[in-house]
């Protein structure tokens, strides 16, 4: 029995000197059907959504780390409307939930450097953009819509999707590409780069040079706060099979703002107001158009004018919010008199009726009265 209990004991001691290991499980891959899903990924650095926010049509996204598929998408929106989702990652925050240790948000006008690789597989079914979203806030953190800009960085888009107001610059050089510039005035100002030539990936994509050109441009202010950037595809038909492979975004380095080319049309003025055109509907004969009129200024504006040159054969029918005359080409629009004072940094709009083809996006002199 003596011998029996030592060589239990002995064992005992051998078990206790074997160093022990615990194997963790392999982090489960988390699927996301509900609308407004949300999870964390890579220890909190970035959070998955499956952000359905433009329609009531189902959408599930599998995320594995910082990779995602849309597993299937049953949209079907209209390509000349908003979007039906925007399944994506974020880093930083995005109306009020943040991610950990993001480096965000950063001031406009002391931004670091601020670059992400992003490696995207597309099917060739479906209406949809591949793109980043900036978003910036004239305080360091918002529980609701931004107040400052938008910047979406469009890297390939099919099935006849363009973003939102006017085309307002072409073949502008940024981090390596080329792209057109696009511009709408919503509750913020939406600005969107569009890359002339899509791709399914980049490397360290700059998005500092982005932002500085959007300030060249008037349209983020220098003491507003870029508070998240997210990535995903904005979903308006189908979807199924859009995946994330790997992204990531890196916040830090010099706070000296990058040169950008200048941009091909003259930021606005910063005592005036700048305008820009869109085309809401177009038929064979016809189309109907909205002019947003902004005040770039610190005043308030008590009147204003907008001028532009069709350069087909577009002629004006009527128009509603503005006194709207044409003389050959030439078209002269004058404010109503209820809403020609515009607030500091403020917007209004009007529209008209045209004959003959959808206008495009010409350019429009403001001037401020």
């Amino acid at each position: 029995m003596r011998a029996r209990l030592k060589s239990c004991a002995v064992l005992a001691a051998a078990l206790l000197a074997i160093p022990l290991y615990y194997v963790a499980p392999a982090s489960a891959a988390t699927q996301l059907c509900v609308a407004t899903d949300t999870t964390p990924v890579g220890g909190g650095a970035y959070i998955a959504q499956n952000n359905i926010w433009g329609a009531d049509t189902p959408q599930c996204i599998t995320v594995d780390g910082t990779s995602f598929t849309v597993d299937s998408a049953g949209h079907n929106n209209a390509t000349n409307g908003a979007p039906a989702a925007y399944p994506s990652f974020f880093k930083g925050c995005h109306w009020g939930q943040c991610t950990s240790d993001s480096g965000l948000p950063v001031q406009v006008g002391g931004m670091p450097a601020v670059t992400s690789d992003w490696s995207t597989t597309q099917p060739s079914s479906g209406s949809y953009n591949v793109s980043y979203d900036l978003w910036y806030d004239s305080h360091p953190s918002t529980e609701t819509d931004p107040d400052g800009a938008e910047v979406m960085i469009w890297l390939n888009h099919r099935g006849g999707v363009q973003p939102a107001g006017s085309r307002v610059a072409s073949g502008v050089q940024i981090s390596g590409a080329t792209w057109d510039v696009w511009y709408s005035r919503m509750n913020w100002n939406y600005i969107a780069f569009v890359r002339t030539s899509g791709t399914t990936s980049v490397d360290d994509l700059d998005l500092r040079a982005f932002t500085a050109d959007a300030v060249s441009r008037g349209y983020i202010d220098n003491a507003w706060y870029l508070i998240g950037v997210e990535a995903g595809f904005e979903l308006w038909q189908g979807g199924a099979g859009l995946a994330t492979n790997s992204f990531g975004v890196e916040v830090g380095g010099p706070t000296t703002p990058p040169t950008t080319d200048p941009p091909t049309t003259p930021p606005p003025s910063s005592d005036g107001c700048s305008a820009a055109l869109r085309t809401d509907n177009a038929w064979n004969s016809g189309f109907t158009a909205t002019v947003t009129v902004t005040n770039d200024g610190d005043a308030p504006l008590s009147g204003w004018s907008a001028d532009w040159t069709f350069s087909g054969d577009q002629r004006v029918v009527n128009g509603w919010n503005a006194t709207v005359t044409q003389s050959g080409s030439s078209v002269h629009a004058v404010n109503a008199n209820y809403n020609g004072a515009v607030p500091a940094h403020g917007s209004t709009s009007f529209g008209f009726q045209g004959t003959g083809s959808a206008p495009g996006a010409p350019a429009i002199t403001c001037t401020a009265r």
